[in-house]
This record gives structure tokens, C-alpha cells and sequence, in this order.
């Protein structure tokens, strides 16, 4: 499935690799989704601390290495976890198809983030 032009808008800025990540999953995944975020402001960022959706300033979406996806299901963005963990596995065959390592948000021990997925940190500093 091709992309919206949300997500499209919202992967402006970000790392070429990443981007070929996303494409390939969009057209690879029986999920529809979208891209909620990508390149983030260090403003953005200090908003999404002080409201408790981030724990950090040092976001890889500061400079284009993480982004957010929304799963859509008629149309409409869901939040129910069991989806991001089908996406992720989606989103992760298409990163190991294209040869790109990929951190998801929903593998961390704390503060598990589900929609969020970012290049590996070893590989891209």
C-alpha cells in the first residue's frame, strides 16, 4: 500500500535509510499506517518531556533517525497494542530486507513505546 500524504510530509527531514524502511513496509504490510512523526523539534521535544510522552532531549527524531507510526484501521488511527506489535514485526522484516538495523520503541524494558521505531544506535550514531 502506498503511503498518505501525511506521512509523507512527516518524513521530510528524515535519514534516507530509515525512509526506505518505512516505504517498504507500507508496501510490504496487510496494516494500513501512517507516519505521525519524524524530524522533531528541540522545542517539540521540550514540550513532549514536560508533558510526559518523552523521558528524554536527546530524541533520534531531533535529527530524522526515529519515527512514529499510527496504525489506521477504516480511515482511523488506533492505539491498541497488540497492532504495533504486528506492525513492528512488519516494520522489521522490511528493515532487514533493505539491510538498515532497526531499534523498535516497543522492545524497550522501560517505557516501552510502541509507535516509535529508530535507526540502531551502533550503526548510525
Amino acid at each position: 500500500m502506498k503511503l498518505d500524504a501525511r506521512a509523507e510530509k512527516a518524513l521530510r527531514g528524515v535519514h534516507p535509510d530509515l525512509v526506505r524502511v518505512v516505504r517498504r513496509a507500507a508496501a510490504d504490510s496487510p496494516l494500513d499506517f501512517t507516519v505521525t512523526e519524524g524530524l522533531r523539534t528541540l522545542e517539540r521535544q521540550h514540550r513532549l518531556v514536560a508533558a510526559g510522552a518523552s523521558r528524554t532531549l536527546l530524541s533520534r527524531h531531533l535529527d530524522g533517525r526515529a519515527v512514529d507510526l499510527a496504525v489506521k484501521i477504516g480511515g482511523q488511527i488506533r492505539w491498541d497494542w497488540p497492532l504495533y506489535a504486528r506492525l513492528a514485526d512488519c516494520v522489521k522484516a522490511a528493515a532487514a530486507e533493505v539491510g538498515v538495523p532497526l531499534t523498535w520503541g516497543g522492545d524497550w524494558k522501560s517505557f516501552r513505546d510502541g509507535p516509535h521505531f529508530e535507526l540502531d544506535r551502533a550503526a548510525y550514531p
